[in-house]
């Protein structure tokens, strides 16, 4: 056993009682609808758990998490867009009875246009507005550099605000 090391387990069980809910909420956002968030939540903690020993840095364990959170969300939205025999095409989705009760016209609004924005700029802003991470977390969590997080930041402010003018 390396003392240095932590233990994989503890730390993912650590990591699983902080973050999951945040995680699973910026899948859920991403994705729309819950059961396939909590899957792509899932997955990111499984393949943490099967990748931990190769883990260069464990203290990197969250930024590995965010990263395949958002791969495996992209990974579900492309499989939604791909045609299939047994579906039409992907439709963004569309809020149940109980979540137009609970959400505000507003916000309705917000994540609509949110939705409409490429995928790139809609990451960062749920990853810098959403689940409140910095500059250099987002850059690290997306694998680019701060300041393409700065930059696309910027633009999708603007696309967003340009969106939710046409709304009102």
């Amino acid at each position: 056993m390396d003392l240095g090391r932590p233990e994989p387990a503890e730390t993912i069980s650590g990591l699983y009682a902080e973050h999951a809910l945040g995680l699973t909420r910026l899948a859920l956002v991403m994705i729309g609808d819950r059961e396939s968030a909590e899957d792509v939540v899932q997955e990111a903690f499984l393949g943490l758990h099967r990748r931990f020993d190769r883990l260069r840095d464990p203290d990197r364990a969250l930024v590995y998490l965010r990263s395949s959170v958002l791969n495996n969300a992209r990974s579900v939205l492309r499989r939604r867009r791909l045609p299939s025999w047994f579906a039409g095409t992907y439709a963004p989705p569309v809020w149940s009875a109980e979540s137009e009760v609970m959400l505000g016209a507003e916000r309705r609004a917000v994540m609509e246009a949110l939705q409409r924005l490429p995928r790139r700029r809609r990451e960062v802003l749920l990853l810098r507005f959403y689940a409140e991470l910095s500059e250099e977390e987002t850059a690290q969590a997306m694998g680019v550099s701060r300041g393409t997080v700065k930059s696309t930041t910027h633009r999708a402010l603007d696309a967003l605000g340009r969106l939710l003018g046409e709304n009102q």
